[in-house]
């Protein structure tokens, strides 16, 4: 009988330190988030650039500056792994111009038809893409006023998920390439979507395709 009591005791007794050691873990991964919600946004941008340089190195890019792109024909080399770094702040290599005709560029409410894919920087992780789905485009409004452009997403994975307003990175190749064109963008938080800019997150992006909808 006391042998049974004996076992009873000591298994209460096990139970509070499982449930102590498990409100631990609970604390100490509030402590956690408290530390990284306590992080300032200079730090957090201090992390991001971090990150994006580190992801340069990863993939042996070659970074050019302006000069040299535009000395190029506003080309980089693909042999020589080669991206512009714009003034926003954006890595752009440019993979293909697009269509022979220099004319054919994107207009004021043309409309956008887009292969994408969009990396995380930070994790290398792919987290959206269409590039293998044959029955699913993603489509934008390009939009142009006297001091400003803009894209609307009007169907696609990116409208579901990130909301109406493309990336502000998208919109900076237009200056250089024409319709089908394919491009490669590594887009800081400051110019990418809501949420990107919510968590100071930078995203690769291979925008396969961008075609001009006739």
């Amino acid at each position: 009988m006391r042998k049974g009591i004996h076992l009873h005791l000591y298994s209460e007794k096990t139970m509070k330190k499982i449930l102590l050691f498990l409100f631990g873990l609970v604390a100490l991964s509030f402590a956690f988030q408290a530390c990284d919600d306590q992080m300032t946004y200079a730090e957090k941008l201090e992390a991001e650039e971090n990150a994006i340089q580190a992801f340069i190195e990863k993939h042996n890019i070659n970074v050019i500056t302006q000069s040299d792109f535009h000395a190029q024909d506003s080309m980089t080399n693909l042999d020589k792994n080669e991206y512009v770094q714009l003034a926003s702040g954006v890595y752009m290599q440019i993979v293909s111009k697009g269509v022979e005709n220099v004319n054919d560029t994107v207009k004021a409410n043309d409309l956008i038809l887009v292969r994408y894919s969009e990396v995380d920087v930070e994790t290398g992780d792919t987290i959206m893409s269409n590039i293998a789905d044959p029955q699913t485009v993603d489509v934008f409004k390009y939009t142009v006023t006297s001091s400003s452009i803009a894209g609307i997403f009007t169907e696609g994975s990116m409208l579901s998920y990130r909301g109406t307003t493309v990336p502000a990175g998208w919109l900076l190749p237009f200056t250089y390439v024409r319709n089908m064109a394919h491009v490669r963008l590594i887009v800081p938080s400051k110019m990418g979507h809501s949420t990107a800019q919510q968590y100071v997150t930078p995203y690769y992006y291979d925008l396969a395709k961008l075609q001009i909808y006739k």
